[in-house]
């Protein structure tokens, strides 16, 4: 199955809160998307990995992706070197995506910041012919996307881009509420997190009329790209 964007992030949770609306958008325009997991977030404070998996499923469904994979790799301890990388570039080859969205190049959770130096670096490395995949049922051949865009999380991130979701905000926050063991909950017994307090969605929102307000709209997602953004005419800039 070759798709058009692969939407990567190290917790399951991830890709839900900073990009589902652009995920929406693009699933709407007939885009091929589809989500790749790097850990299962088995060491999140709340939840488990095997309720997390569950809730990912459901998120994955509420989006409408092609399809969503986890690579189980070790949560907090998995490192930007050759293993990995090998495993990140035999999904990239085998899915062929002209666009791959990933984790913020800096954000509060170290995760985060590493994982995008490794994503960006296996898509480089995943266009080099020499290179070999381990695990691939057949020889692999080289593809390197077209684009790597770095989603913005936690901390704020001046965007290089913005992306108009005002149309699909609810339904964002649908594929968000998924994660229902992350999130607010009265009758939990669980610890709180950064994450599980009451007024949480209304930081989303927030964070999300922040970025519209910059183009005229009502909520938006921003990205860094690792290179120069080009535009066909002034007319496509908004």
């Amino acid at each position: 199955m070759k798709i058009d964007i692969l939407a990567i992030g190290v917790h399951p949770d991830d890709v839900e809160l900073s990009c589902a609306g652009t995920i929406l958008k693009h699933i709407a325009l007939k885009k091929k998307v589809g989500i790749l997991d790097l850990t299962r977030g088995e060491l999140g404070t709340r939840g488990t990995a095997e309720i997390r998996t569950k809730e990912a499923k459901k998120a994955a469904k509420i989006l409408g992706v092609s399809f969503r994979e986890q690579l189980n790799m070790a949560d907090g301890f998995f490192r930007n070197n050759e293993k990995f990388q090998l495993e990140i570039i035999e999904k990239i080859r085998q899915y062929q995506p002209e666009i791959v969205l990933c984790n913020a190049v800096s954000d509060r959770h170290p995760d985060h910041g590493r994982s995008a130096k490794l994503v960006s670096d296996a898509c480089f490395y995943s266009g080099l012919m020499k290179i070999e995949t381990l695990h691939a049922k057949k020889k692999q051949q080289a593809w390197r996307p077209k684009a790597v865009y770095h989603y913005i999380q936690d901390n704020f991130i001046h965007p290089d881009f913005v992306i108009d979701i005002t149309k699909y905000m609810d339904k964002k926050m649908e594929a968000i509420s998924a994660f229902e063991s992350q999130f607010y909950n009265p009758n939990s017994k669980e610890p709180k997190t950064a994450i599980s307090g009451e007024d949480f969605f209304e930081l989303v929102k927030a964070k999300s009329m922040i970025f519209g307000r910059s183009i005229g709209v009502r909520y938006a997602e921003g990205f860094t790209a690792d290179r120069t953004i080009g535009v066909n005419s002034l007319f496509h800039l908004v």
